[in-house]
């Protein structure tokens, strides 16, 4: 007989990276979440059949990533607004939410804040989930989603990854090549700046208090000058700060004490819930580079708010 508490105490551990994972293979919280319940599910019918020959951790991969591979047979690529055409010029121009569309959703830092002290747990669980890395992953196949996450994020072996996905070690090593070649074309990394650097600090709450104080010309000076400005639900998207501070003045118009902003984290990254008169509106997720605010997007969609345990109205 199965003992409950031994497995729970066993697999609890692994619960977040896990849903790490399965975010980054699928590129939604729901459907993660979703996910790493069926696999614990499946491991515990199974469980008794576990011998310990690899790692309860490499064992619960192993039974995640299958689930993963198996969804996606049924799913389409989760997107955001810049991979779906060229740049917006005409802020008064917007469409309605497609809301028909399978977008992308942010990842809260919250969800992966959990109480284990394994540093392996840890790291597993914060790398690899920058949005800008998540979004160029969606173009890959599941296969070579799923090899190059192992590979390169997990650091799996290429001899675990074959044994995973039955396939060769020469063949694990031609579907990295082609997933790099890939995300090459599409300009993936990134290079980013800290969050909790002083400097990133400080540029972050003079974000925070120019929206709050709808200071346009401050705003403007945070912005990179290539900077970019996406809002799913909505299918445009603004590139450059001329641009941006054009569309926030002529279709987002607030004034000084019309909006607050409340600070947060999604995928390792900055995030802010952003108020207009004390309701919520959207989740900003930001991109922060040494030289200012890079990529910004705006999840209109307040039903996120609960996850990240922000409230939906402030007083």
């Amino acid at each position: 007989m199965i003992d409950s508490y031994e497995f729970a105490a066993r697999t609890a551990p692994y619960r977040r990276e896990l849903l790490a994972h399965c975010y980054r293979m699928l590129g939604s919280v729901d459907d993660a979440e979703d996910l790493v319940q069926e696999t614990m599910l499946r491991a515990w019918r199974s469980y008794g059949e576990f011998e310990g020959r690899a790692s309860m951790r490499t064992w619960l991969y192993r039974i995640a990533t299958n689930a993963c591979l198996n969804a996606l047979e049924h799913s389409s690529r989760r997107v955001l607004p810049t991979g779906l055409g060229g740049a917006a010029d005409d802020p008064l121009r917007l469409g309605g939410p497609a809301l028909d569309l399978p977008w992308l959703q942010p990842l809260p830092d919250a969800l992966l804040a959990g109480e284990s002290a394994d540093p392996a747990s840890i790291v597993a669980a914060r790398e690899g989930i920058r949005l800008a890395l998540v979004a160029a992953w969606q173009y890959l196949p599941p296969r070579q989603r799923a090899v190059l996450i192992l590979r390169d994020v997990l650091h799996w072996k290429a001899a675990e990854v074959a044994d995973l996905i039955g396939v060769s070690v020469a063949a694990v090593n031609s579907i990295l090549q082609r997933a790099h070649a890939t995300l090459g074309q599409r300009g993936a990394e990134t290079t980013v700046t800290e969050p909790d650097d002083p400097e990133i600090r400080s540029l972050l709450d003079r974000y925070a208090t120019a929206f709050e104080a709808a200071d346009m010309e401050t705003l403007t000076t945070l912005l990179k000058t290539d900077a970019t400005f996406e809002m799913p639900p909505l299918t445009e998207w603004f590139h450059g700060n001329a641009a941006i501070i054009d569309l926030i003045e002529r279709a987002c118009a607030f004034r000084a004490g019309d909006v607050r902003m409340l600070s947060t984290a999604a995928n390792g990254q900055p995030a802010f819930g952003f108020y207009r008169h004390g309701v919520a509106e959207s989740i900003q997720v930001l991109t922060i580079t040494a030289t200012g605010i890079e990529h910004i997007v705006s999840f209109q969609d307040n039903s996120l708010f609960e996850a990240f345990g922000l409230p939906k109205t402030l007083s």
